[in-house]
């Protein structure tokens, strides 16, 4: 649980089906200290504001870092707000925008500070999460490819290239071979003789980008 509990400013419209419900629960969570702050914005009152966060549908909520849009339950506000500070919570955030088929906002969300880049090997490392969430994760990867922070990730991406799911395995070979580090060879060359074929196949994919990168240098 996160030590400093975080903040949360809210935008509501008149008639909102589930304004009321969500300002209630937040007021709750305030009592309980699990939020520090709420700030509650009438959009009618104030359409500038809503406007400088883009608010288009009603309740919008950011609590921490996080923003969120439409009903949630007094359970699912806690849950979020527990979330608010820690590794996990970016990766089920990350996820949880990802199936609502929001990778631009997800994008948006890891270039605010790359260092939520991290967790989201997690998803890579399980197999068995949403095709669409993991296709997700790996493009938001992808898309930094070459860069220091996917490059600090090297230690973490070389023990994935050893787990048991040959899923796993591929990708991270493949997330290597994006890395664009030399010290990335020696371990996508170990998966070269990997007992599985789409295993070997990215391997050998990563080998060559991975020496076409280094030979530049």
């Amino acid at each position: 649980m996160s030590e400093t509990p975080p903040d949360a400013l809210l935008f509501i419209t008149p008639g909102c089906p589930h304004c009321a419900a969500v300002l209630e629960g937040l007021g709750e969570m305030v009592k309980q200290m699990l939020i520090g702050k709420m700030t509650v914005v009438n959009v009618a009152a104030h359409p500038e504001q809503a406007a400088e966060y883009g608010v288009r549908a009603a309740p919008w909520l950011r609590l921490g870092p996080f923003t969120l849009v439409g009903a949630q339950s007094p359970a699912e506000l806690r849950q979020w707000a527990g979330w608010a500070n820690g590794a996990a919570g970016t990766a089920h955030y990350v996820e949880h925008l990802l199936m609502q088929g929001g990778y631009r906002q997800a994008l948006e969300f890891i270039d605010a500070d790359t260092d939520r880049l991290g967790p989201l090997l997690a998803i890579v490392a399980d197999p068995e999460a949403r095709l669409e969430v993991r296709l997700g994760a790996s493009a938001l990867l992808e898309a930094h490819a070459g860069t220091p922070e996917l490059q600090r990730l090297l230690p973490q991406l070389a023990k994935l290239s050893r787990h048991a799911d040959h899923r796993v395995r591929a990708d991270a070979c493949h997330l290597l071979g994006l890395s664009g580090s030399a010290a990335a060879l020696a371990h996508v060359e170990i998966c070269l003789d990997d007992a599985h074929p789409e295993v070997r196949e990215i391997a050998g994919e990563a080998m060559a980008a991975l020496g076409k990168q280094n030979a530049k240098g």
